[in-house]
C-alpha cells in the first residue's frame, strides 16, 4: 500500500505507502524480502500523499505476460491464459489470497488466476515499514509482500485483492471513491470494498485479450 517507484531493476507497485526501494528476491531461493522495520501508524498513513506510476504497474505486468508466455511457448496446445502463484510463504493470508483470486476469477474472463507450481508470481508476508506492495525484477517473476500491521488497519482481502489487481496490470488511482478497488488506501480504513468495478474488469479483461493475442504470436 504504497506508491509505485521504478528502478533500473525493479518495479514497485502498491496499495498507498511511500516507497522505499527494495531488491526482489531470488527466484531459486526465493528468500521472504527484507523487513528492515516494522510499520507505524505514521507510515501507515502516509500513503495518502502518494502518487500512481502506471510504469512500474506495466513492468509488473509484462514480467507476468513473460512468464506466461514461456509457458504457453513450451505447451502451445494451452488455450486458457493461465497466471500461476505460488502462497505458500504467506500462510497467514491464506484465506484473503483464496478470496481474492476467486474475486478476481469471477469478475474477469480472459485471464485466470491459479494456485500451483512453476509460479509467476509469490506472496509473501511479515513487517515492512514499506506496507504492502508487489515487485518485479523484470525478468519474469514477481512477487507481492503484504503487511501484517497494514493488513490489520485496512481491510485484508481489500489488500490483497488490490496488490493482485497490480499483476494484472491495474494502476493505482488513490484518488477514487471506496467503489474503485485501485483506490487503495484513498478512500481511508473504513472502506472495505474488495470487487473491482466494471471499468476495472473491463481493462484487465483488455489487457489480457491483447495479451492473448501477442502470446499466441510469440509461440507460433
Amino acid at each position: 500500500m504504497r506508491h509505485l517507484r521504478t528502478t533500473f531493476a525493479s518495479a514497485l507497485a502498491g496499495l498507498g505507502l511511500v516507497a522505499a526501494l527494495g531488491a526482489a528476491p531470488s527466484v531459486a531461493a526465493a528468500p521472504v524480502p527484507a523487513a528492515p522495520s516494522a510499520s507505524t501508524p505514521a507510515t501507515i498513513a502516509a500513503y495518502t500523499g502518494s502518487g500512481e506510476n502506471a510504469a512500474a504497474t506495466r513492468a509488473f505486468h509484462a514480467a507476468v505476460m513473460k512468464s506466461v508466455a514461456e509457458k504457453r511457448a513450451a505447451n502451445p496446445g494451452t488455450l486458457a491464459v493461465t497466471v500461476t502463484y505460488n502462497a505458500s510463504s504467506a500462510p497467514t493470508f491464506r484465506s484473503q489470497i483464496a478470496r481474492s483470486t476467486q474475486i478476481w476469477n469471477s469478475s474477469v474472463s480472459n485471464v485466470r488466476l491459479q494456485e500451483g507450481s512453476n509460479a509467476d508470481f509469490r506472496y509473501y508476508e511479515g513487517n515492512d515499514s514499506r506496507g504492502s506492495y508487489a515487485s518485479t525484477d523484470g525478468h519474469g517473476r514477481g512477487y507481492i509482500f503484504l503487511d501484517y500491521r497494514q493488513n490489520q488497519q485496512y481491510n485484508s482481502t481489500r489488500v490483497t485483492t488490490h496488490e493482485t489487481g497490480h499483476v494484472l496490470g491495474l494502476p493505482d488511482n488513490y484518488r477514487g471513491p471506496c467503489s474503485e478497488l485501485m483506490s487503495g488506501g484513498g478512500p481511508g480504513p473504513s472502506c472495505t470494498n474488495a470487487i473491482p468495478n466494471a471499468t476495472e474488469r473491463a481493462r484487465v479483461n483488455q489487457l489480457w485479450q491483447n495479451g492473448l493475442a501477442a502470446l499466441a504470436r510469440s509461440a507460433s
